[in-house]
This record gives structure tokens, sequence and C-alpha cells, in this order.
């Protein structure tokens, strides 16, 4: 049957400058990813624990269920965005889907009625957020896939993520002072955090709805017929996604070490985020001061992601990824100084952990298209959508895997639960592991990420030339330090 293709005078890939209006639309998805990011990472395993009376170690396991959950479900919306690039020309339907159910679900996730007892109250969590991780995900692997759609440039794709991460880092900022503010004008905790989850919702919805729109209409990425429907025996089924999902990590090395080192520093930094609140409430002594703790830690990042950015156009986005992840381990290890003299000193140390996060996530945020671009050139168009599942369960993966890590330290410590508004104490265990988990195991994680990111293959020479590799160098065959960094 022949296939007729659909007039695009100039399909994104092809593009070498990208338009403002395109930049902003991506950009602006980022207030919403980092709303889901930021709230259950910072106030789900609280929430659980010292309002709904959950045992740590509960709570850490309805957290772990949702986030295995998005490890299967991650490879087959991956392909199934791909499915829909080739019939239909966009990644958009599923995007929408995602943003559309994402708000409501969030806020049935807060909405435990009162009268439920408490495992019936963890069952209730562990459905909704289920649910919830579902939806953002909907739209989150098809959004990852974008930057190597919408431009082929090496420093284009630094400034499309740049200014995503700039964002993002305005979007952590607001969620994580403000969630916990609009929880307490709520008068209880049940309806405190209830109404977060409202509002906080619909900001998500609004902006994931937004940047749909920078997902291209009937124009795939070179060598895709848009319109095409796949072959007849075409296996479909989750299966044959997560046999693709294999496939491509096990052709692409660049990929392997970049989802390594990311999911590493995912765990580091959901690791802290999840112990902020604790830190707050039994270290510094004061549960408001969790916002305080986020404005030190993205503040800076505000500051310093266009300079990670110009940093990357100078020395490239690899030296600079390592660069940033050594400033990174240095500055939490200090805060190990919690367990001696709690106190304002540590709000200086998180800024500079925080100017080093910028580089973190920008930085391998804009390698990801390259590492797309890499596998397109030896393996040919097709896979954009299974790599951006690969790297969301990846990522996730990481964020939700701190917040089990910290249920783990705080039950090896003997944290007491409660249900909101008793008086407890803590045992000293209990602080002492708070502190380590906010400061030892973070720094160790990303020092161990550095291994990975030194041996990270590709640099600016091989996105932007013309002239395809070696098919031989693919895969495992590539030197292990790849090119030098300098």
């Amino acid at each position: 049957m022949l296939v007729r293709r659909r007039p695009a005078p100039s399909p994104p890939g092809t593009r070498d400058h990208l338009t403002g209006a395109t930049v902003g639309r991506y950009a602006i998805g980022s207030v919403g990813t980092a709303g889901f990011a930021t709230l259950p990472g910072l106030v789900l395993v609280y929430y659980l624990t010292d309002t709904l009376g959950v045992a740590a170690a509960a709570a850490g396991a309805i957290v772990a269920v949702a986030k295995i959950w998005d490890v299967l479900i991650d490879p087959v919306i991956g392909t199934a965005s791909d499915r829909s690039l080739r019939r239909h020309g966009s990644r958009r339907p599923m995007m929408i889907v995602g943003a559309v159910a994402l708000p409501i679900l969030f806020a049935l996730t807060f909405a435990v009625p009162a009268a439920l007892a408490t495992p019936a109250a963890a069952l209730w969590v562990a459905a909704a957020f289920l649910l919830t991780a579902t939806a953002f995900s909907l739209f989150q692997v098809p959004y990852i896939a974008l930057p190597a759609e919408l431009t082929d440039r090496y420093d284009e794709r630094t400034r499309l993520l740049t200014a995503r991460v700039v964002v993002l880092t305005v979007g952590i900022l607001a969620f994580g002072a403000g969630g916990p503010a609009l929880r307490e004008i709520g008068g209880s905790d049940r309806v405190g955090y209830l109404v977060m989850a409202v509002v906080a919702g619909c900001v998500i919805g609004v902006s994931l709805l937004i940047a749909t729109r920078s997902a291209p209409r009937a124009a795939g990425p070179r060598g895709i017929t848009v319109g095409a429907q796949p072959d007849a025996d075409t296996d479909s089924t989750p299966l044959a996604a997560y046999r693709a999902a294999v496939t491509v990590l096990r052709r692409s090395r660049p990929l392997r070490l970049l989802v390594g080192a990311f999911l590493l520093q995912g765990l580091a930094t959901g690791l802290m985020l999840a112990d902020g609140q604790y830190i707050a409430t039994w270290i510094l002594d004061d549960e408001g001061a969790v916002s305080v703790l986020f404005a030190a830690l993205i503040a800076p990042a505000l500051v310093f992601a266009p300079v990670w950015g110009a940093v990357a156009r100078r020395i490239g986005k690899e030296s600079g990824f390592f660069i940033a992840t050594v400033i990174f381990a240095v500055a939490t290890i200090g805060l190990c100084g919690l367990r001696w003299s709690p106190g304002w000193w540590v709000y200086p140390v998180i800024g500079i952990a925080g100017a080093a996060y910028a580089g973190m996530q920008s930085l391998p945020m804009a390698m990801i298209p390259d590492v797309i671009s890499d596998d397109e050139r030896r393996h040919g168009p097709g896979s954009a959508g299974i790599v951006g599942g690969v790297w969301t369960a990846g990522e996730t993966t990481g964020m939700a895997l701190g917040a089990v890590v910290l249920t783990v330290f705080l039950t090896l410590g003997g944290y007491v639960s409660s249900e909101a508004d008793t008086d407890i104490t803590q045992p000293a265990a209990a602080t002492t592991a708070m502190i380590v988990a906010f400061s030892i195991v973070p720094a160790a994680l990303a020092a161990g990420s550095l291994v990975l990111i030194r041996r990270y293959p590709l640099r600016r020479s091989d996105i932007d030339s013309d002239q395809p590799r070696d098919s031989d160098q693919a895969g495992d065959g590539i030197g292990e330090g790849g090119p030098s960094a300098g």
C-alpha cells in the first residue's frame, strides 16, 4: 500500500535555531514536572507517618510500589509514544491525557477520608498515588523525547534544556516553599494537605497542557513516514516494549552511563528532599524551616542554571556535569556537622549544593537528546520514545528510592510515627539517622556517579559532525574514557 507523506516544509529536527516561542512552551512544562517531583518527595512520607499514623516502613513501601510500577509502565509508554509519532506525526495526544488526569488524581492522593482507619488510609494513598504516577508518565515520557526532534544542534539543545531547568528551578522553589505554606492555611493537617494538593494540582495541569503545544504536529523525525501504520505482525505487547528498552540499553553505552549517573544522583537528591521536613522538625526544631531549607537549595540553582549553560558551551556538557557533581558531593558531606551543631550555618552550605544541583539537572537533560541522536545515527530513527521511557524510569526510580531509603534509616533509628497533633520525642538514634541520610549518604552517591560520568563518551564533535562513525564503535566498543574531556 502506498503511503502519502504529509507536507512538512521543515521538520523540527532539522532546524539549527529554535524560536523563542518553542523554547518557552517547552520550558513551561517544567513548572508541572517540578511540582510533581517536589511535593510528593517533600511531604508524602511525612503525611503518611505524621498525619495518618502509618509506620515508616509501610510509608516507604507505598512509595516503592508506585515507583516499581513506574519502571514497568515507562517503557510501554515510550513504545506507545513512538507508535503515535509514526501514525499521527505527534506525541501530543498522550501528553494531553496525562496533563488532564494528573491534577484530579493528585488531589485524591491527599483526600483521605478522616473516618478511614490507618490501614485503609494507607491503601487509599497507595492506589491514588500509583494512578497519579501513571498520569505523570503519560506526559513525561514523550516530553523527554521532544528535544531530539526539535533541533539537531548540540548547543541549541543546551539552550533549550537550560531554559527548561531555569523554569524547573523556579517551579521547585515555588512548590517547595509554597506547598508547606498552603498546608498551613487549611486549619488542620488533613484539610491543609487537601488545599495544597488541589491548588498545586491545578497549576501542574495548566503548565503541562501549555507544554503539549511544543510537540511538533505531522512532522516526524527524518526517516519516519508520517501516517504509516505499523506492520500487521508488529508486536505491541508490554513484553515487546521491555525487550525494546533492553535492546536500546544494551546497544547504547552512552545511555547506560548517563541513566546510571542520573539515577544515583536522583537517589541522593530524593533522599535529601524526603529528609528535609524531618531535618526541619527534629534537628532545626522548626517545622516551617523546611521552606527556608528549600529556598537555600533552589534560589542559588536559579542563578546558576544559566552559568552551567555557559560552562557547557565553553568546555562541554560532560565536563560541566562532572564539576557540578564534585561541588555537590563536597557541600553535602559538610552537612554532617548538623550532628554536633545545628544552626544557621546549614543554609549557606546548602546554597553551595544548590548551585551545583543546577548543573546536575540541566546538563544531563541536555545530554539525553545527544544520546538519542547518537542511537538514531547508528541504528535508525524511531526509538526516541523508548529512550525517553528508559530515562524517565531511571529518573523517577532514583527520586523515589530516596524516600524509600530514608524510611529504612528512620526504621533502623527507631523513629516514632504519630497521628496529627500528638506530642512525641524521637530517640537519639532516629535523629542521627536523619542527619546521616541528609549528608553522608548523598555525598557518597554523588561520588559514585562520578565514575560513570567520567566514562561517558559523547562530545560536541560527535553530535555536530555530519559524518557518521563506524558501526563497530557502537555499544561497548567505545574506549573506556571516550575522547579527552578537555
